[in-house]
């Protein structure tokens, strides 16, 4: 920022430079996203983890693609498809896959603050492309990884070491198909590309279920079927939509802040409306991970300065 005098707001202009529709989308990413780790808990009643993600991201990529065509955009090239479907079996058969899996047997809040290392994780993996951490980055990662090492010896985590691979697992799945959907698998420009992904990812978590044997619970539960809604049409449409919107036309520290709110969030709803347990060492370990996502965020501002 520069150092002389910022000039007067224009009277009627956005607050902190920021036009309403930014601000709605930020609040999309923040609440919405934070909100939908619960909502995967609550669905787990009659949807078991595998058929809940695939059926959830079939209907979503199914209903974007529709309306993208709708507007004219063409279908992905077969190369394309191919694409979305290493991604989509990575990020969401893999990284949603595990954390639906993981909530089966540990705490939505506390899953969604181990999540918080995914923006180490890739600044880590991208170092394979040449892409080599500044020494604040570096902090950041080793401020972070400590943080998550804190959190695995909480009481949540201890209690359930299944929990634990699972999301590890999902973390590692999710940070590798991020990296490579910019590296070297693209997908299909705009909104098209992420229905592709969401279909091709579906289809990978029911095969998943398959082969897992899931049943789902017939009749669902009222307030399981409301929150495998409520994941289609704001965690799966609205909040995605909204943070490509953000990574078009706001800053990417600005973009990528949903992880430093989520795991807030998540856990003030786990505790406060599923009665979820979190310890004050848990605490303290979620506060030295978003520590070092902060330090990532200062470093990628300081390096677009």
């Amino acid at each position: 920022m520069s150092s002389s005098a910022a000039p007067l707001r224009p009277p009627g202009s956005p607050a902190f430079g920021l036009p309403p529709l930014l601000w709605l989308c930020l609040a999309a990413t923040w609440l919405v996203w934070g909100s939908t780790y619960l909502a995967i808990k609550v669905a787990l009643v009659s949807f078991p983890p595998f058929l809940q993600m695939g059926s959830r991201f079939l209907v979503a990529g199914a209903l974007l693609a529709a309306w993208m065509r709708w507007r004219g955009a063409p279908w992905p090239s077969r190369r394309q498809w191919l694409h979305a479907l290493a991604v989509g079996g990575l990020m969401l058969g893999g990284g949603m896959g595990g954390v639906g899996h993981a909530e089966q047997s540990v705490g939505s809040g506390l899953v969604v603050a181990f999540i918080a290392v995914v923006p180490l994780m890739i600044a880590l993996l991208n170092s394979l492309w040449g892409v080599r951490p500044s020494w604040l980055e570096g902090a950041g990662i080793a401020v972070g990884l400590g943080g998550v090492l804190l959190l695995t010896q909480g009481r949540g985590f201890q209690a359930s070491p299944a929990g634990l691979a699972a999301i590890c697992i999902a973390c590692a799945c999710w940070s590798l198909g991020s990296v490579l959907s910019q590296r070297s698998l693209p997908l299909a420009p705009g909104a098209m590309g992420f229905a592709s992904e969401m279909l091709c990812g579906g289809v990978v978590l029911m095969l998943l279920a398959a082969a897992s044997g899931e049943r789902m619970a017939w009749p669902p539960r009222a307030d399981a079927a409301a929150a495998w809604l409520y994941l289609v049409v704001f965690g799966s449409l609205v909040a995605f939509n909204a943070y490509m919107v953000l990574l078009a036309r706001a800053p990417s520290g600005l973009a990528a802040s949903y992880t430093f709110v989520n795991p807030v969030i998540a856990m003030l709803l786990g505790v406060g409306l599923a009665g979820e347990v979190v310890t004050p060492f848990e605490w303290a370990a979620v506060g030295v991970v978003l520590a070092g996502v902060l330090l990532l965020l200062l470093a990628n501002h300081a390096r677009r300065r």
